[in-house]
């Protein structure tokens, strides 16, 4: 069991990698012919709706709700109660989904006002035709939630998780093959169509296998099922938790979208950068995690301790991996940012820019990555509210300091109004490390302390900053060493360097996660 869990992490790693890898390809070429500008600011803002709606369902009330009752199902050996279930959630959603659309497609220009009320002129006409675009798809990323679902109950880890490239791929094509002979206005529209096929192709593409997994499936609208009205039942508190956590998300758009043009673009640039180790091990390790915690059986003790266990195994994962991301985000981010956008549109003043929005992202990242887990973990006891009570406290934080962050604070210390975006992700920052210590204080009282040492932290603290100081250093060294100014190349020749230096330093340290890297290492 234990290594079908491990294996399940390594594969949802996998899936993400190759996705977001797509994503960061997708993001280089928009940004290559759209740059900061007005129109990529619209495209952004219009594009950041479906994400909202794929995280608060897929992430959010599917993860929590839907997969602790149907793993069991399906441990159980209860293939017909699964389908029924699966069927049931399915109708539901797809009835739910379909009002959205019509409610998203004409209702546009208000969802551009709660989203971006600070667009004017063109630019929020732009953005309301783009919204109404992108709703059909919306409905599709939600069912490709409910694929996901399915597929994670029964270990499917992989085809959910890379069916996002072909999603990516769609919008791509769109891009290389549009942009000649036309504006601005008309290329991004043509690029909104092409994320609405990559949508379909998204959820298409992970149909048959549900389908062969759950030959007991129907799509019937059964209120008679006890496991039905069981995750029925934990919908509310679970949706309203996820949207309080999106709403964080929200405060960063709407108040984006009042400071100076470009910001909005610069902003999803720099979550693309710093929503990959997020997505790398924190959803992949709290996604593979889930099930297995959920599928926990015996007393109350067993089960505590069982969750134990893979608290601390899934924090170790997640911190040795996430504490160099962030180091390197803060010392290097000029580096990374240079070698995934800069080219046409996209200056070095832009990368500077963007540089310095992911340097304030670096103050939650780890938090934010720790905190997902413990929110499966709560989850996987069937705790619902807890999380969500933690999560009005981080919106509420994140809220307070951003408004304050953005626009005050920049101006109090003179210095260019645009740079109020960078406060804005360095205030998440801060109220994500409060929601991380509430998780875990409350966690410890129900569960008893988990054995994730402080020691290990500090090891991998001291082993990312010597690192990035010899990176930091031979940055300025570039030059003479590497005899060209191309980012790319730049880039290989820096983070290189600093991932190897890491790796054989936290070896050194003792470190238990860089003996098994090394370990599968010298295996593969």
């Amino acid at each position: 069991m234990k290594r079908l869990k491990t294996s399940g992490s390594v594969l949802v790693a996998t899936g993400i990698f190759l996705s977001r890898i797509a994503g960061l390809v997708r993001e280089r070429v928009f940004a290559h012919y759209f740059g900061n500008s007005m129109y990529a600011d619209a495209y952004k803002a219009a594009a950041r709706i479906p994400n909202y709606l794929q995280n608060l369902f897929g992430e959010g009330v599917l993860s929590a709700s839907f997969i602790p009752v149907y793993s069991r199902l399906v441990a159980a050996g209860d293939a017909e109660e699964a389908g029924r279930v699966a069927g049931a959630i399915g109708a539901i959603l797809a009835l739910l989904t379909s009002v959205l659309v019509l409610i998203g497609v004409f209702a546009a220009p208000l969802m551009t006002t709660l989203f971006a009320a600070g667009f004017k002129g063109a630019t929020r006409d732009l953005t309301i035709q783009l919204v109404r675009i992108l709703f059909p798809g919306v409905g599709m990323l939600v069912m490709s939630a409910w694929t996901l679902g399915i597929l994670n109950s029964h270990h499917k880890f992989l085809l959910s998780y890379t069916a996002p490239v072909l999603w990516n791929a769609a919008i791509i094509a769109s891009l290389l093959f549009f942009h000649q002979h036309r504006s601005l206005s008309q290329f991004a529209v043509a690029v909104t169509w092409g994320n609405v096929v990559g949508c379909a192709i998204q959820f298409l593409v992970q149909l048959p296998l549900v389908l062969k997994l759950v030959p007991h499936l129907r799509f019937v609208f059964d209120w008679g099922s006890e496991s039905v009205r069981r995750v029925l039942k934990s919908f509310p508190p679970i949706f309203t938790a996820r949207g309080v956590v999106q709403i964080s998300a929200w405060v960063d758009s709407q108040l984006a979208s009042y400071l100076p043009i470009g910001s909005m673009a610069a902003l999803t640039y720099a979550q693309t950068i710093y929503m990959l180790p997020i997505s790398l091990f924190g959803m992949a390790v709290s996604a593979a995690e889930l099930p297995a915690m959920s599928s926990a059986l015996g007393s109350e003790e067993e089960i505590s301790a069982a969750l134990r266990k893979r608290l601390a195994h899934g924090l170790g994962q997640i911190a040795y991996f996430v504490v160099p991301s962030a180091v390197a985000f803060l010392a290097l981010g000029d580096v990374i940012v240079g070698a995934i956008y800069q080219s046409g549109k996209f200056h070095h003043s832009d990368t500077l820019f963007v540089w310095g929005i992911l340097a304030g992202s670096t103050v939650g990242l780890l938090a934010g990555t720790l905190g997902r887990l413990y929110s499966s973990a709560y989850y996987a006891l069937r705790d619902t509210r807890t999380p969500l009570r933690f999560a009005l406290v981080r919106v509420a934080l994140t809220l307070t300091l951003g408004v304050l962050f953005a626009f005050p604070l920049p101006r109090w210390i003179g210095i260019d109004p645009k740079w109020g975006v960078a406060g804005l992700t360095a205030s998440a920052g801060i109220a994500a490390w409060v929601e991380f210590f509430l998780l875990r204080r409350k966690m410890r009282r129900r569960i008893g302390a988990v054995d994730f040492s402080p020691a290990l932290i500090l090891k991998l603290w001291i082993a990312a900053a010597i690192a990035a100081g010899i990176a930091f250093f031979a940055k300025h060294r570039i030059h003479y060493l590497a005899r060209t100014d191309h980012p790319l190349i730049i880039a290989v020749y820096i983070l290189a360097p600093y991932g190897l230096i890491y790796l054989l330093l936290t070896h050194v340290f003792r470190v238990p996660q860089a003996k098994a890297l090394l370990g599968r290492m010298r295996r593969g």
